[in-house]
């Protein structure tokens, strides 16, 4: 049975949607606060969360962690899953984002534990907004930070940009038990400010995105992955590093393209 219990739905009902520069809420203290005590004592620490997931390298997204994998959820983590994708949870969030039919994604894509280490960052950017592959558009994305006694000078801030990344609406840090989300669309340029707490602590968080069938209003049927945009004070990485690092990356698919074709002629 999935302790629901262990949510504060009064605070979700009763959450104010800011509409502009798109929809954003934010909710402290969402979960029951032993349940969220019980979830930041889980969290593996940045070693065991390298041997388990995935690390982001690229000038873009850095000293980023992510596990995606249900599986390797130590208990409290895996209840906190079950709940962010029961039904009783999503229709609260399809009530406050006026969003019908929202349908969880039980692999997690993209989303699950997340961990920063100092020094690591996450560009501004826009999400993908389609899976292929099971016919689902992108729609809402939820995001529960576990870091105590988190400092203004430790940065790693979420900040909510406009659709040209030229003005900064909103920031938000990434305290314990807060919940942060969005509608994602085309202008939901959105991105996490330089991570620059001790060595020995982590930005640690857990994402969920949900999805719809049916295509959002104004879909121009164009699939994207994550775009980037550098901030309007990041000039040498708009300029140098990240048009370096589309081009290398370029580079590798067109050599990867050719191997898989001489691979083919050869297993022919």
């Amino acid at each position: 049975m999935i302790a629901t219990e262990n949510v504060n739905f009064d605070k979700v009902n009763k959450s104010a949607v800011l509409q502009q520069p798109f929809p954003h809420f934010c909710i402290d203290g969402l979960l029951d606060e032993d349940f969220a005590d019980e979830i930041y004592q889980a969290f593996p620490s940045y070693q065991d969360a390298l041997s388990q997931g995935h690390e982001f390298t690229a000038v873009n997204e850095k000293r980023k962690i992510q596990i995606t994998d249900a599986n390797k959820f130590p208990a409290p983590i895996l209840e906190l899953h079950k709940i962010l994708a029961s039904r009783e949870f999503i229709s609260r969030i399809e009530k406050m984002m006026g969003i019908p039919n929202l349908l969880p994604d039980p692999e997690l894509t993209g989303g699950g534990i997340h961990e920063t280490n100092s020094g690591g960052h996450l560009d501004v950017h826009v999400d993908f907004n389609y899976i292929p592959e099971k016919k689902l558009h992108r729609r809402v994305n939820i995001l529960i930070y576990f870091n105590k006694d988190w400092k203004e000078e430790y940065g790693g801030y979420l900040d909510i940009w406009d659709k040209d990344v030229k003005t900064r609406h909103g920031y938000f840090a990434p305290q314990f038990n807060r919940a942060c989300g969005f509608a994602t669309s085309e202008i939901s340029w959105h991105g996490v400010m330089p991570v620059t707490c001790p060595p020995s602590m982590m930005r640690r968080s857990f994402a969920v995105y949900y999805y719809t069938k049916e295509a959002p209003e104004h879909w121009n049927a164009t699939i994207h992955s994550t775009i980037f945009k550098a901030r309007p004070d990041e000039w040498m990485k708009a300029n140098l590093a990240m048009p370096i690092e589309s081009a290398l990356r370029e580079a590798k698919e067109v050599v990867d393209s050719i191997k898989k074709g001489i691979k083919g002629i050869l297993n022919k």
